[in-house]
């Protein structure tokens, strides 16, 4: 098993949700992603089909396919086996160190210990995500140079 690339995290559903609708956590941790050009947010395809549903269904249809076509264009978008779950198989194909959710089953000491020998992936809330990751504590591992602070602005 390969190490996973610390600038790759994954955003669940719920939390892509989350923060299109406003919770100010999921918007900190993943405007965190989006702020850093050389961090990758890594979805699937199955997993924004299911952040698309409830946006539809909570937002309407147009709003859920505006999201969508935003998301894809900032994303890496990786490949699913069928029935896998979307967090997980994003996480594996996208060779990612973490993984955002609000599941409790996914946070679940008892998913961590079954995933460990398969996936060395972190499943945290937004909250616990944004007490221990540090852009600027991470930039000089990955990169050459000083930290140059956020590049990218969130909302554009």
């Amino acid at each position: 098993m390969s190490e996973p690339d610390p600038t790759r995290v994954v955003a669940d559903a719920d939390v892509l949700v989350a923060d299109l609708l406003g919770d100010e956590t999921a918007r900190e941790a993943v405007d965190l992603l989006r702020s850093h050009s050389w961090l990758t947010l890594v979805v699937t395809d199955r997993l924004l089909d299911d952040a698309e549903a409830v946006v539809a269904d909570l937002r309407g249809e147009d709003l859920a396919l505006a999201w969508r076509v935003k998301t894809e264009g900032l994303a890496r978008v990786v490949e699913q086996s069928p029935g896998d779950h979307p967090a997980l198989a994003a996480a594996y194909h996208g060779n990612a160190a973490q993984i955002l959710s609000f599941d409790e089953d996914l946070l679940s000491a008892r998913t961590g210990a079954k995933l460990k020998p398969r996936l060395s992936t972190s499943v945290r809330s937004p909250e616990a995500f944004l007490t221990v990751f540090d852009p600027e504590r991470l930039y000089p591992v990955v990169r050459d140079g000083e930290y140059p602070g956020p590049d990218r602005d969130p909302r554009a």
